[in-house]
C-alpha cells in the first residue's frame, strides 16, 4: 500500500495542497484579461502613440511632418525645460521628503502618545483629520487655497495684520521669489495625511513589548522613535517616498489651479510645461517630447524605487533567519 501511494503521489503529509487542473489554471487567466485590455488600451497605446507625435512637427492641425529627434535635441538646450525640472526638485521635497519626515513622526506621536494619553479613538479622529486634504479635489484644494493666499483680502494676510505683523504680508502667489515656495507649503498639507495613514498601519504590526522594554530601560520618546519606529518601518518608507516621489514628478492640478506656472514661470513644472506646449502654443511634437521624457524618467525612478524595496526587504528577511 506504500509503493501505491508512492506510485500514485505524494503521501499525504508531504502534500502542499491539491494541484488545481489545467483547465482551472487556464480559466484564472481570464481574470486578468480585462486588466491587460484596460492597460493596453489607457496606458501603452497612448503611450506609444504619444512617442510617434514627439517624432513630428506638428500644430495639432493639418498633417504632421517627420523630425525625428528633432525635438529632443531641441530639449537638450531649452532652459525653460531644465528649468521647470529643477522646480521639480522642490516639488520632490515638499511632496515627498518633508510629508515623510513629518509623517513618521506624527504617526508615532499619535500611536504612541495620543492613543495612550488620549485614546485610540482620537487618535483616529486626528488621523482622519491629516488624511482630509487627500480625499479633498485638487481643483477644490487649489481654490481653497488661492483665496487664502490672496494679496488683498486673503485670510493670511489678514491674520497677519490682526496680530500685528502687518509688514510681513505679501502676494504669496504672485511674488517670483514666493510664488514656489507658497506652492510647496500648500502641497506639503496635502501629501502629509497619506504617509501618516501608511506608517500608523505599519505601527499595528510593530511588537508593544518593544516600547515596553525600552521604556522599562529609561529610553525616551525621541529615543524610541530614532531606534524602534524608523528602523520597524522601513519598508514602509520606501513605499511612501517612491509614491511620493512620482507624484510630485507627475504634479500638474495644483500648479494649474494656483499659479499656472507663474508668475514668469516662477512655478513651472514638466507637466504643466508640456501642457501649456502642446495646447496654448500649440507645438504638438515638441509637447509630446517633453511628456515621454517626463515618462521615461518616472518609469526609471519607479523601477529603482522597487529594487531597493526589494532588497531592503531580502535583507531583513536575512537578518530574521
Amino acid at each position: 500500500m506504500t509503493a501505491t501511494a508512492e506510485r500514485g503521489g505524494r503521501v499525504s503529509g508531504e502534500q502542499d495542497g491539491p494541484v488545481p487542473p489545467r483547465r482551472a489554471r487556464d480559466s484564472y487567466a481570464l481574470f486578468l484579461l480585462p486588466g491587460v485590455v484596460a492597460f493596453l488600451a489607457v496606458v501603452i497605446v497612448p503611450f506609444l502613440m504619444n512617442t510617434g507625435v514627439s517624432l513630428t512637427d506638428w500644430q495639432g492641425v493639418g498633417r504632421p511632418e517627420w523630425a525625428g529627434l528633432a525635438n529632443y535635441r531641441e530639449l537638450t538646450d531649452d532652459a525653460e525645460f531644465w528649468e521647470s525640472f529643477r522646480h521639480s526638485l522642490f516639488m520632490v521635497v515638499a511632496m515627498a521628503v518633508l510629508p515623510t519626515g513629518l509623517g513618521l513622526v506624527l504617526a508615532a506621536a499619535l500611536s504612541d502618545w495620543v492613543g495612550k494619553h488620549f485614546g485610540g479613538r482620537t487618535a483616529s479622529v486626528l488621523r482622519a483629520c491629516f488624511y482630509l486634504p487627500q480625499v479633498l479635489p485638487i481643483a477644490v484644494a487649489g481654490i481653497v487655497w488661492s483665496w487664502i493666499l490672496a494679496p488683498d483680502d486673503g485670510s493670511l494676510n489678514e491674520l497677519l495684520r490682526v496680530v500685528g505683523l502687518g509688514s510681513w504680508r505679501h502676494d504669496w502667489l504672485g511674488d517670483p521669489d514666493l510664488a514656489l515656495y507658497s506652492v510647496m507649503g500648500v502641497m506639503v498639507w496635502v501629501q502629509l495625511g497619506f504617509p501618516l495613514v501608511v506608517f500608523m498601519a505599519g505601527l499595528e504590526r510593530v511588537d508593544p513589548q518593544l516600547y515596553e522594554a525600552a521604556e522599562l530601560d529609561g529610553a525616551g520618546w525621541w529615543r524610541r522613535f530614532l531606534h524602534i519606529t524608523v528602523p520597524q518601518l522601513r519598508p514602509e518608507v520606501h513605499v511612501v517616498l517612491t509614491w511620493c516621489t512620482i507624484a510630485a514628478l507627475k504634479v500638474f492640478g495644483a500648479v494649474y489651479v494656483l499659479t499656472k506656472g507663474g508668475p514668469g514661470g516662477a512655478t513651472n513644472v514638466p507637466s504643466y510645461f508640456s501642457f501649456a506646449t502642446f495646447f496654448e502654443k500649440t507645438q504638438v511634437g515638441y509637447g509630446a517630447a517633453i511628456s515621454t521624457v517626463l515618462t521615461v524618467i518616472i518609469l526609471a525612478l519607479s523601477l529603482v524605487g522597487l529594487r531597493l524595496q526589494t532588497r531592503a526587504e531580502d535583507a531583513e528577511e536575512g537578518h530574521r533567519t
